[in-house]
Parts: structure tokens; sequence; C-alpha cells
């Protein structure tokens, strides 16, 4: 616990002084962010930090402005969430935009299958996902469904459980939050989201 909470505090200093008015860490080089995201943001799951490598720069800039506007990460139950808070909180508009931009143009490997579901029932869940994620888990920007094929099965768990246990998308202004926790009644239980989960990491985009 010491040690996450040092590499956290080291974090939230160096963003902080990336926000400062002359920023030590140039604004295109967002490497602090690889403390926990991993190298070229590969993903850490000892840090509960998911691979964010390749992501659309859309939806990685709406995720730090609800970070940092406190609509996603203030939870007590969101631990991982709440440590972002702080980080994003620390960066200027602009800076969100640039971070972006970062991680949208970082590429890394495709990362390991670990979660165990029945493939079979999890592509007949998808069935009501793929109207905003894709059919191949590829996103929809028009509808706001961030892509969710490449990555970490561990990551897309937890965060299915957070929207059905009402840990993430009950904030007023977090609307495709709600959508999201809405949707979850399809997925009665933690094995029908692991099924939904193994199914969407054998999606190969």
């Amino acid at each position: 616990m010491m040690r996450r909470l040092s590499v956290c505090t080291a974090i939230l200093l160096i963003s902080t002084m990336a926000a400062a008015e002359e920023p030590i860490i140039p604004a295109d080089e967002f490497v602090y962010c690889t403390v926990c995201h991993g190298v070229q943001l590969m993903g850490n799951e000892v840090l509960g930090a998911p691979r964010i490598s390749g992501m659309d720069s859309y939806y990685v800039e709406r995720q730090l402005r609800s970070f940092k506007e406190g609509w996603r990460g203030t939870h007590a139950q969101d631990a991982t969430g709440r440590e972002m808070h702080p980080m994003a909180s620390a960066l200027t508009d602009g800076q969100i935009g640039e971070a972006a931009a970062f991680v949208e143009a970082t590429r890394s490997e495709a990362p390991v299958s670990t979660v165990i579901g029945d493939k079979a029932a999890g592509e007949m869940f998808y069935g009501t996902c793929s109207a905003c994620h894709g059919t191949a888990g590829e996103g929809n920007r028009e509808l706001n469904g961030p892509p969710l094929a490449g990555r970490n099965d561990w990551y897309l768990v937890r965060q299915l459980q957070n929207f059905r246990d009402g840990v993430r998308g009950t904030h007023p202004q977090d609307v495709y939050g709600q959508q999201m926790a809405a949707a979850m009644m399809i997925l009665s239980d933690d094995a029908a989201i692991n099924d939904v989960v193994a199914y969407i990491v054998s999606l190969d985009l």
C-alpha cells in the first residue's frame, strides 16, 4: 500500500508541475502516465491501471474531464478511480487534449487474456452491447461508445461490476455512464459479466 501511495504521490507531483505556467515536462510528452499504465501504456494489473494505448482521443479526453469534474473517481469504493481524480484535476483543459492525443498515438502489444467465461453465452449478451460498441468491439464515435477490443479483460470485468454496483455511472452529469449502468440489467451476475468479457477479448480488430 505504501509503495502504491508513493507512486501516486510522485505522479501527482509531476502532473502538478506539468500544469504550471511553464511546465517542466513538455506538453506533448505525458510520460508520467506510464508510471501506472506501464511502458507504452500497456497496462499494469498490480496497480489496477488498464492498457490505454491506442484508445480514441475523444474518449480519453472525456474520461479525463469526468475524473477532473468528479463525475468519476470519487466513489468510496472506486479505489483506482480515486487515484485518477487528483491526476486529472492537475491538468489544464489544453493538457487534457494533449494527453488524449498522446494516448491515441501510443501503441503496445495486445494484452493476454486472463478471464475464463463462456464465449458462446457472451456473444449472445454482446448483441445488445454491439449497438454502441460495434460488432467487433471497434467502438462507435457517433454514439460515444468506446472501443472494447484490445482492452485488459480484468479491467473490463471491474468496470462492468462498478456500473452494476453503482460505483460508476450514477453522477447526474455522467450521461453516458448512466446509459451503461442501465444496460447492465442484461448481466445478472459475475458469471454473465465474465462470459461477455471473454467474448469481447476474443474479438480481433
